[in-house]
């Protein structure tokens, strides 16, 4: 079953089966319950009635057994013999004893006759004393058994009754109530679940089926737009929004959200090639230009430019690469950095700026961050050089500590960079206006390299307005700990 809605229906089906099957179960067990309860009851007073004539002393052949075809009636003494039974009772079962005729030595009453010892007296006194005669007050015994009335045979439910007479005859009563309409009752309600129960699941089901589907109906409609979109490669188009507020409205959502990031991914990715390629086409064409001149004609060939071209091209591969390796979500080294002797190292490096940079770095406080060391110089050079493009007589740099974090600020005192473009000119190949020259100016990438790498290591680059009127990069990142 790979289809949910039949899934679904399914499992729906057989929660509700396991539940009527439990609750049938247990409400014919209470009926039945209920019922044998009745059906004890009817016994019981069956048996005490019949019990409160032998302690009154009544004969047996002058009991009344009362409707002796629903209360078949056993009365028995001590040594188990039947003394008195009901009249049409041909046949039974599952009481003290199956017998149905009366023995011949069973007494043929239970008072009225005197002792052979002719004690008169003692007679009278056993038949006054109120002692002895009585109903047992004791829970009566219940036995279920089967018993023959006038040709037809049936279970019954027979109670037992000690009684003892006036003459200190214990005896014992046993009275049936029959069982047909418990089991009766027990059978139409068994009958009736076991009809209702399959229709009963097949509507489960079946509403289970169309609900599902018309609740999954809008899930088919993101399935079929994305698999278009799939096919024909067009990001902008979005799946359908349901009207409603459930998951499946927010699936929609987040999905066209999602198309959404993924078509500005998509879009900064093939920007991205474009203007690759337009930068590498540039310094190519000229190497190649210079070395077809330098093919033909030997003494023209412009050596230090060749050679100027060849690093313009391979400081492009490089920042592409480093691009690459960030958006592949590369994770920087661990290693514990010192960035005022990062500043220094980088600063005494730079031999051929046309400005000089100044330093400034405390000597005392800890200035160290944790991450790579390579990536963090390649920051700290790119601000160096963004500075030196276009400061007009001053760049400085400065490292401090603040509040869990090292700072690295990069000052110029060029033209600056205007508010609106302040966050713009982080993205890649982006170059201002009065920095278009490619001999002049860089691909675009430096900035932006900057801030991935940034990022990267937990921390942020941005431009604000330095004192001097100029541009000012601040580096912060997490000090180490």
């Amino acid at each position: 079953m790979r289809s949910v809605r039949a899934r679904a229906a399914v499992g729906a089906t057989l929660v509700v089966a396991v539940a009527l099957i439990g609750a049938g179960l247990a409400v014919l067990l209470v009926l039945r319950a209920n019922l044998i309860d009745r059906a004890d009851l009817e016994a019981e007073v069956a048996a005490r009635e019949v019990a409160g004539q032998l302690a009154l002393g009544t004969p047996y052949d002058e009991l009344d057994m009362g409707d002796e075809e629903a209360h078949p009636v056993q009365v028995t003494d001590d040594d188990g013999r039947l003394v008195a039974v009901s009249k049409d009772l041909e046949a039974v079962s599952g009481t003290g004893t199956e017998q149905v005729t009366l023995v011949p030595s069973a007494p043929a009453r239970a008072s009225g006759d005197d002792d052979d010892d002719g004690d008169d007296g003692d007679d009278d006194d056993s038949r006054d004393d109120p002692g002895r005669r009585e109903v047992s007050s004791d829970e009566p015994d219940f036995t279920n058994g089967t018993a023959a009335v006038d040709g037809e045979t049936a279970d019954y439910r027979f109670a037992a009754v000690e009684a003892t007479t006036s003459t200190g005859l214990t005896l014992t009563v046993h009275a049936g109530a029959p069982l047909a309409a418990e089991q009766e009752a027990v059978s139409t309600v068994r009958g009736a679940m076991l009809t209702g129960l399959p229709v009963l699941l097949l509507v489960v089901a079946g509403v289970t089926w169309l609900v599902t589907r018309r609740a999954l109906r809008p899930v088919e409609g993101i399935r079929r737009e994305l698999a278009a979109i799939t096919a024909s490669e067009d990001l902008g188009r979005r799946v359908p929004e349901p009207g409603s507020r459930d998951e499946i409205a927010r699936l929609a959502r987040t999905t066209n959200e999602t198309l959404t990031v993924l078509e500005a991914s998509v879009g900064r990715q093939r920007r991205f090639v474009a203007d690759a390629s337009h930068e590498l086409r540039s310094p190519i064409a000229s190497l190649r230009t210079q070395l077809e001149v330098g093919a033909a004609h030997p003494e023209l060939l412009d050596v230090p430019g060749a050679v100027a071209d060849t690093v313009r091209l391979q400081d492009l591969a490089a920042d592409l690469l480093l691009l690459a390796r960030l958006d592949a979500g590369e994770r920087p080294g661990r290693a514990t950095v010192d960035l005022g002797a990062l500043v220094r190292e980088e600063v005494s490096q730079r031999t051929g700026d046309r400005i000089p940079v100044t330093v400034s770095v405390p000597d005392a406080g800890s200035l160290a961050v944790s991450g790579s060391r390579g990536q963090l110089a390649r920051v700290i050079g790119n601000l160096l050089d963004n500075a030196e493009r276009h400061t007009e007589r001053s760049v400085t740099v400065t490292v401090s500590a603040e509040r869990g974090a090292v700072l690295v600020d990069v000052t110029d005192d060029g033209a600056g960079v205007p508010e609106e473009e302040r966050e713009r000119i982080f993205e890649r190949f982006v170059r201002l206006d009065d920095a278009r020259s490619r001999d002049d100016g860089g691909a675009g990438l430096g900035l932006a390299i900057a801030r991935d790498v940034a990022a990267r290591h937990g921390g942020t680059l941005t431009v604000d307005e330095s004192p001097e009127g100029g541009a000012l990069f601040r580096l912060r990142l997490p000090r180490s700990t």
